[in-house]
């Protein structure tokens, strides 16, 4: 089986691995299906890595979009508001001058009743 060499990076990788046929003493032998195997979980790693910056991009994009309906409605809820307690203060009005008009009504009813006695 063929071998590929990599310099080691952790102290303790250095102190387990002993060099191998010949190998120079700071690097790592592995064989081809070692590093096959090793490719495979890189390149797994790596594919799970793109899914979840794609997954958290589309989650940003959603989170935006619900920031913005929020801020929406919200909008849209003031101005409810407003119009609610617009239409508050105007049937306020209303009350006033029907009872006003009513006492006007009622006053002259009175004048009326008085020239008829």
């Amino acid at each position: 089986m063929s071998e590929f060499s990599f310099p080691e990076v952790a102290e303790e990788t250095r102190n387990e691995h002993q060099p191998q046929n010949g190998a120079e003493p700071g690097t790592l032998a592995l064989s081809a299906d070692e590093f096959s195997a090793l490719e495979e979980r890189v390149l797994r790693a790596v594919n799970l890595v793109k899914r979840e910056r794609l997954a958290k991009t589309e989650a940003e994009e959603r989170a935006t979009a619900a920031e913005a309906r929020i801020a929406e409605q919200n909008q849209v809820t003031e101005n409810l508001t407003r119009e609610k307690e617009n239409l508050q203060k105007e049937i306020e009005v209303l009350r006033s001058e029907r009872d006003q008009v009513r006492q006007r009504v009622e006053r002259l009813l009175s004048q009326l009743d008085s020239l008829e006695a």
